[in-house]
């Protein structure tokens, strides 16, 4: 588990701009953290250091925004906004299967998922630590390796 201080929104976009690199595909990424965290604010800065240059609105409405990218490894990101989904059943017609197949998938309210969420994923928490902004980074096994990377690169 890594653990970043953010006092600014520009220690976010570092933080976003050194996992892109690392990311391949079939991974997940679950944001964690109350309203008004930083999820979207990270999916947005991942996304376009992914190097999509469109705008990235939340998909707090569409549930679900796909953005084409230009990587050996994986075609496109999926960013999956969960609020309002009240069953995890509702999740079967976002066409989220196809993403983890052959994407990189940003999932904003996970929990919402219910049991379908991989085990093996990267869980990111935004939140207040002793009255700080704070992100939490801890991963399933694919993501050990990668985890010791970021934070070396943070470091």
């Amino acid at each position: 588990m890594l653990t970043v201080d953010l006092p600014d929104i520009d220690t976010t976009a570092r933080i976003a701009s050194t996992l892109a690199p690392l990311l391949r595909a079939g991974d997940v990424v679950a944001l964690e953290g109350d309203l008004g965290a930083g999820k979207t604010a990270f999916a947005r800065f991942l996304i376009q250091a992914l190097g999509v240059e469109d705008e990235v609105p939340s998909p707090t409405f569409t549930l679900v925004q796909t953005y084409p990218v230009d990587r050996r490894d994986f075609d496109a990101v999926w960013h999956f906004d969960l609020y309002r989904i009240e069953d995890p059943d509702e999740i079967d017609e976002l066409g989220m299967d196809e993403a983890f197949d052959t994407g990189v998938t940003l999932i904003e309210w996970p929990a919402r998922m219910g049991g379908r969420l991989p085990a093996d994923r990267l869980s990111i928490g935004l939140g207040l630590v002793e009255d700080r902004r704070s992100m939490t980074l801890s991963g399933g096994p694919s993501w050990t390796g990668r985890l010791q990377q970021i934070g070396d690169q943070l470091s």
